[in-house]
């Protein structure tokens, strides 16, 4: 009984999304043709299309697929034969198994696209028949069933042990290169080794997930292949995944030429750009002088030409790399652009600032500026932000959009050599001599270190207010000399002189006249804490 039912279910296992051309499968199945279509075991079979008096194809199907359940295992074991008959005025042949008749092919059922003759189709016919009615007969065999069921748990068991396998020498690879004696190992400098590690040891993972991935595919579909009523999904299981191998390896052979484009493309740039950082630098070492160009302004024109062409080189490339004419290839390159429009206003918008200043040579690294509140040498130029370093040992970064649209004021374009202008100011009362207050300002400088001895310094007498003069002192430092420590030290000698010759300056700004200069007598110079250095070493 039970063997009865299992006969039952697999013979009326009949319709599927499969189509057939006639006794051949087709591509794109209807409906209708769905319906005309005899299957067993999810296989296609034929498809009826011959009308005989009131009796459809769909109707020649129904009959068949009543006959199929009639069937015992007796009559399974015998092979399917074909008898020639002459039926309806055509000719045909009849299917019969152990003496009873299964199905009716004519000359009718024909397809003039098969270009098949009714042998032949009926020959194609019989195989499928034939190799359904086998696979049924062997599975219907007990001990095959039973191997099957051995098989099937010790494919299961091989599974679980692979898995467990890939498991543990995962855990055991991540340990290993978590420990500090793996660190000094390989070629791979320590300082990276820690990340170097952990990226291998996610990478063995990946590649035992992937191991573990196709163990299951492969498991799954060797399990299906052992049972009749699965035994298509496992053939399914299969071709699909022969035909993904064949659609990535003819997709690779497919993309060898444009990849071969792309590279000839970027060797070539390679080569161009090349050519252009030899001449380029010939001009920033002073060897070769272009019209326009200057050797500060080199850096960002060769950043910018490699840009250009890197970019010319892309949209030539573009074409030609393997899914460019992809939906999903084009909207990623939608995307990408969109963001980048949007991101990039503000840093756009420094960027062009940072190539005004470049361009304009309004300042270049190593020079000494004025920027607002911020004084100081300028540290780098970048193509974002301009980095100044202060007095204090402070980097301060201003974006360059707040450079060009500042005050600029550069304290060593004028000269060249490196040496730059130090300029300070005092105010002195009407009753001090000129002569003597320029005087006593050049004795200053002459005693400060730093100052270029061969620059006579210069002495202006910027405004005449209403209760002092206001003197302005201006010397040129040596190359190198730091700006805030020659100027502290040039403000104390100025104290000094003006003490030793009496002479008040007037700064801060006084109400009245005071009665007595306001000065420090020389024997009050070093009073306590300070130390009085040894005379030998006064300058």
């Amino acid at each position: 009984m039970i063997r009865a039912l299992l006969i039952f279910l697999a013979w009326t296992t009949l319709y599927t999304s499969c189509m057939l051309q006639a006794a051949e499968p087709r591509q794109l199945p209807t409906e209708q043709d769905k319906a005309r279509t005899v299957y067993v075991f999810h296989k296609p079979i034929v498809m009826l299309q011959a009308k005989f008096g009131l009796t459809t194809p769909e109707e020649r199907v129904l009959r068949i697929r009543a006959t199929l359940p009639s069937l015992n295992e007796e009559d399974i074991r015998q092979p399917v034969k074909i008898t020639p008959v002459k039926r309806y005025n055509q000719a045909g042949r009849l299917f019969t198994i152990n003496g009873k008749v299964l199905m009716l092919l004519t000359e009718g059922d024909l397809d003039e696209g098969d270009d098949l003759t009714l042998d032949q189709a009926a020959q194609r016919v019989l195989a499928r028949l034939d190799a359904q009615r086998i696979s049924l007969r062997d599975q219907y065999s007990s001990s095959y069933l039973a191997i099957a069921t051995l098989k099937t748990v010790a494919a299961t068991l091989a599974l679980g042990l692979l898995l467990y396998v890939a498991f543990k020498s995962w855990r055991r690879v991540k340990r290993y290169f978590e420990e500090p004696t793996s660190l000094k190992k390989g070629l791979v400098p320590a300082k990276w080794r820690e990340l170097v590690g952990a990226i291998e040891g996610y990478f063995y993972g990946l590649l035992m997930i992937l191991l573990g991935l196709t163990a299951f595919y492969v498991w799954l579909s060797s399990v299906f292949l052992l049972f009749p009523w699965t035994r298509v999904w496992g053939e399914s299981l299969g071709t699909w995944s022969i035909g993904v191998i064949q659609t990535i390896a003819l997709s690779i052979a497919s993309a060898f030429p444009g990849l071969l484009i792309v590279l000839i493309i970027f060797l070539i740039t390679a080569f161009i750009l090349k050519l252009l950082k030899i001449m380029l630098t010939r001009v920033e070492t002073g060897k070769l002088t272009l019209p326009g160009l200057h050797p500060e302004t080199v850096g960002a024109t060769r950043k910018l030409i490699s840009v250009m062409v890197w970019l010319f080189a892309l949209s030539a490339a573009y074409p030609f790399l393997p899914g460019a004419d992809s939906v999903a290839f084009k909207g990623i390159s939608v995307f990408f652009g969109l963001m980048l429009t949007l991101g990039s206003a503000g840093v756009m918008n420094h960027a062009m600032s940072g190539l005004v200043l470049t361009y304009s040579r309004a300042l270049r690294k190593g020079d000494m500026i004025s920027i607002g509140d911020n004084e100081g040498l300028v540290n780098e130029v970048g193509m974002l932000a301009t980095k100044i370093m202060t007095h204090q040992n402070y980097i301060v970064t201003v974006p360059n959009a707040v450079v060009v649209s500042g005050t600029i004021t550069n304290l060593s374009t004028q000269n060249p050599c490196g040496g730059i202008n130090l300029t300070t100011s005092v105010t002195i009362g009407y009753d001090t001599p000129w002569r003597q207050v320029h005087a006593m300002l050049e004795l200053a400088a002459k005693r400060t270190n730093g100052i270029d001895k061969n620059t006579v310094p210069l002495v202006r007498q910027l405004n005449l207010l209403d209760s002092y003069v206001a003197y302005e002192l201006q010397v040129k430092l040596c190359p190198g000399e730091s700006l805030v420590g020659v100027k502290s030290e040039l403000h104390s000698h100025i104290q000094d002189v003006f003490n030793e010759f009496n002479v008040q300056i007037m700064s801060p700004n006084y109400e009245g006249q005071p009665e007595k200069a306001v000065i420090v007598a020389r024997n009050n110079w070093f009073a306590a804490p300070a130390i009085e250095p040894d005379k030998t070493t006064e300058q």
